[in-house]
């Protein structure tokens, strides 16, 4: 087992691997570093493994994959994952492992929102887009998460191995924050530097159909572990719906007397008891979901004591 692990999902990154392995060795120098490569056309597995880190293989596309795998095969009392394009300092680390392994956090958090981010980043359209996202999940999720879509973050044993990662893309940063918040883990922010990708480097986040997937990612884990404030949106929605078309029919009923459309009677009549059908179901889910995080505690401590096994086998 490692005391920290450096966690480096690469895809065409042979510009700057390289750079970002010798800076976190040199930043972290007792920590083991990995690099997973996940079909780089380039020479950027060979670079990695020249500059001293451990390769390995995610042969299935995308960043959740990648971290899929990593977080299963590597155990180690502290992680710090990173991207491999030389945006995030390497000076950041150890202060990172401190709030892991001095002050029980969960997650901390990379923060570049609060610092240089809207300087460097050359794509506006990314920089509105995290602030999008940014406060769509602290409003929807009652948080106060700083940088939602960061690429440089540390986590704890118990996060990592009771965190499952459900996304393929980059929505996967999405899914941590949200994971951490509705489990109830502790998450510092932790401020940091950020650069633009030097010369040569390319990013591999599309701004619209990637965007689109986050947005979609935090719409289903609003569903999914929020369900009564998303179904009772919904049904507030609907009945809202159907009082603005029902206004018509019930002013022609109150001057003439009449019914003069039925058929927006009978639309607004299944709109309510859709409305009341999603406020039920929104009930229903909520109970499930309490239990769901009933469970997800026998896991936490389950995390707890394996990383204590692991621990005593180390010493021994």
């Amino acid at each position: 087992m490692d005391k920290i692990a450096v966690l480096i999902p690469c895809y065409n990154e042979v510009a700057t691997i390289a750079k970002v392995v010798r800076d976190f060795r040199s930043a972290l120098p007792d920590a083991v570093i990995y690099v997973y490569d996940n079909n780089s056309t380039d020479d950027s597995a060979e670079a990695a493994h020249a500059a001293g880190a451990v390769v390995r293989q995610e042969f299935m596309q995308g960043k959740g994959n990648v971290i899929r795998r990593m977080f299963r095969e590597v155990d180690a009392e502290c992680y710090i994952l990173v991207d491999g394009d030389d945006t995030y300092p390497a000076e950041a680390a150890p202060a990172m492992c401190r709030f892991v392994l001095e002050e029980e956090a969960d997650m901390v958090v990379g923060d570049r929102l609060s610092s240089t981010y809207f300087r460097q980043n050359k794509r506006h359209f990314h920089s509105s887009g995290n602030t999008l996202v940014r406060k769509m999940i602290n409003r929807l999720f009652h948080t106060d998460v700083k940088d939602i879509m960061t690429g440089c973050r540390a986590f704890s044993y118990n996060f990592v191995k009771t965190f499952p990662v459900l996304s393929r893309g980059f929505e996967i940063e999405t899914e941590m924050t949200i994971h951490a918040v509705i489990r109830n883990m502790r998450i510092v922010n932790h401020v940091l530097a950020y650069r633009n990708r030097p010369a040569g480097s390319v990013s591999k986040l599309n701004t619209f159909s990637d965007g689109g997937k986050v947005l979609l990612t935090i719409f289903r884990l609003w569903k999914n572990f929020r369900p009564l404030s998303f179904f009772t949106t919904v049904a507030v929605l609907m009945t809202l719906t159907a009082a603005v078309v029902m206004m018509p029919v019930l002013e022609a009923y109150f001057l003439l007397g009449t019914v003069e459309r039925f058929p927006t009677l009978i639309v607004c009549g299944f709109l309510v008891l859709a409305a009341l059908q999603a406020f039920w179901s929104g009930l229903i889910l909520s109970t499930i979901e309490q239990k769901n995080r009933s469970d997800f505690e026998f896991q936490l401590q389950s995390a707890a004591n394996r990383l204590k096994e692991l621990k005593n086998k180390k010493d021994a």
